[in-house]
């Protein structure tokens, strides 16, 4: 892209921005910190001072306090459909368009909406929302976002499965972490203002580990925290000879390594706030014909999830895997490259170390960085 193509796609930007409604996201570290609560406050006051904001979706979990909130505020109904046998609700997307309120309070913005939606994830719905022009206030846990799920995963020993893109609070104008010690948090789940009594000892055996909430507790501060400096940055040109960073993802077509890769990526380059690509070089090993059916669906999602996260995918046909991730390095100045822990096999160690040597020492010659994830 020349110059020229450069400035009207960044005019293009700036129109499409200014069009598109505010968005507000509330975080929190773990459930019942008080998101939902804050944001049905925060409806209040822009009710008061003649705002037209609606309540597009708000799940208030039968927590007495948020649903004496709710009361007297303007709710949009929701669309009912029958799913697996059942009556289910979904948030209304089409009739929130339609009637086209100043601001709706969306809940929930990791939630899957289910299947014959217009938009598989509600996240998605939110951005449909702001593209017409509508403000949008919503909440979600830090342990929903795409890139902190290896972390969470290694807090809390599960898989958090609804997930939203680190993209998503990007686009953000304002987050804000709704923060609680882990004191106060154990005491209002004793309390029952959490969940009903017969789940407290569950959760307190689980999520709710003192432990548990104080890493969570970090990763929300931290991502606050990450944002912020972000705007800053954005706001102040680049010093003239300061390296800009630029990331690149060498991934395989395995399954858990590669995600692994392309989440680091995507948080450096967050917080570089830089570009980052992934690349697969596809070897004759692994050709059309002859890659097996599950390393297709692997590879299928490791792009999805490499687009989500705002990364740029580029595959390449080569023999020579050293040689190609050089030619991209070159091509797009990358400054760092990340790759997952190189497995020697004794019928081509000799090969593969060969290999691995010659593209150390060429990105040395080259000033770019290497990083292994195991």
């Amino acid at each position: 892209m020349d110059d020229r193509e450069q400035s009207v796609q960044h005019f293009l930007d700036l129109l499409k921005k200014s069009r598109q409604g505010n968005f507000k996201i509330y975080i929190g570290m773990i459930a019942g910190v008080g998101k939902t609560y804050r944001m049905l406050q925060e409806t209040h006051e822009l009710l008061r001072s003649g705002i037209d904001v609606q309540i597009g979706y708000v799940e208030t979990h039968g927590r007495v306090e948020t649903e004496a909130l709710v009361d007297g505020l303007p709710i949009l109904p929701r669309r009912k459909s029958f799913y697996k046998g059942k009556e289910v609700e979904e948030m209304d997307l089409q009739a929130i368009l339609n009637i086209h309120p100043e601001v709706v309070i969306v809940d929930e913005l990791a939630h899957t909406n289910i299947e014959g939606s217009k938009n598989e994830k509600r996240w998605q719905d939110v951005m449909d929302i702001l593209d017409a022009g509508i403000s949008v206030i919503t909440a979600v846990n830090i342990q929903h976002l795409e890139g902190l799920n290896e972390d969470v995963k290694d807090i809390v020993g599960i898989e958090v499965k609804e997930r939203i893109p680190d993209s998503v609070l990007e686009q953000a104008d304002e987050v804000v972490n709704i923060d609680l010690t882990a004191n106060e948090l154990v005491a209002r789940l004793k309390a029952g203002k959490i969940y009903k009594p017969e789940k407290i000892q569950t959760a307190l055996n689980n999520f709710f580990t003192s432990d548990h909430i104080l890493q969570l507790r970090e990763l929300a501060l931290k991502e606050v925290a990450l944002r912020v400096e972000k705007k800053v940055e954005s706001s102040v040109p680049l010093n003239a000879g300061v390296r800009h960073e630029k990331f690149l993802a060498c991934i395989s077509s395995h399954d858990k390594t590669p995600r692994k890769v392309i989440r680091k990526v995507a948080r450096l380059a967050t917080r570089y706030n830089s570009k980052f690509y992934v690349l697969y070089v596809q070897t004759p090993k692994e050709s059309i014909e002859r890659i097996p059916l599950a390393n297709q669906r692997y590879l299928s999602n490791h792009f999805k999830l490499a687009t989500e996260l705002g990364g740029e995918v580029i595959q390449v046909q080569s023999r020579r895997i050293p040689e190609s991730i050089l030619k991209i390095c070159k091509e797009k100045q990358i400054t760092t490259v990340c790759i997952g822990k190189p497995s020697f096999n004794l019928s081509s160690i000799l090969v593969s170390v060969f290999q691995y040597r010659t593209l150390l020492n060429s990105l040395s010659l080259l000033n770019v960085d290497l990083i292994i994830i195991t």
